[in-house]
């Protein structure tokens, strides 16, 4: 499958419930032609999360307050789940690569949500190396700008 190349087609807003997280996604392709995974993780499968990343595509996440954010691990360590302490809602995850920050967004907290129709489909990365991790990230996960004041 060839993926499309220029300028992202497709931007979408969102973030947590009480609108401390918020963030912006650019897409190269429409919601209802973008994949989705639903990852098989306990954290995920506790979260009932849709999510999606491009490297084509790009991402800015901000928060009124960053101390109500909690930047979660687990497993290897190598990825921060962004979750708002004061609402509980789970809108991705970011971690550094090789080729810089990336991040995969929970799509479930898109004000447009319901437009990404595709069917999640199953992914499980258990027992996956650390490095192939990263690697994997660097070349699926989308582009993150995190602005942090």
């Amino acid at each position: 499958m060839n993926e499309p190349q220029g300028e992202p087609i497709s931007e979408h807003r969102g973030g947590c419930h009480c609108g401390n997280l918020r963030l912006t996604i650019r897409l190269p392709r429409p919601p209802a032609e973008t994949r989705l995974r639903a990852c098989g993780c306990s954290f995920c499968r506790a979260h009932s999360t849709r999510t999606t990343s491009d490297p084509n595509g790009s991402v800015d996440m901000r928060a009124s307050d960053w101390s109500l954010v909690e930047r979660y691990r687990f497993g290897t360590g190598t990825a921060e789940f962004l979750i708002c302490k004061r609402c509980g809602v789970y809108i991705g995850a970011i971690g550094d690569t090789a080729s810089g920050t990336r991040a995969v967004l929970n799509v479930n907290c898109l004000e447009d949500q319901a437009a990404f129709t595709q069917t999640p489909q199953p992914v499980d990365h258990e027992g996956e190396a650390a490095d192939d991790r990263l690697t994997r990230r660097a070349a699926n996960w989308t582009p993150a700008t995190i602005h942090s004041s």
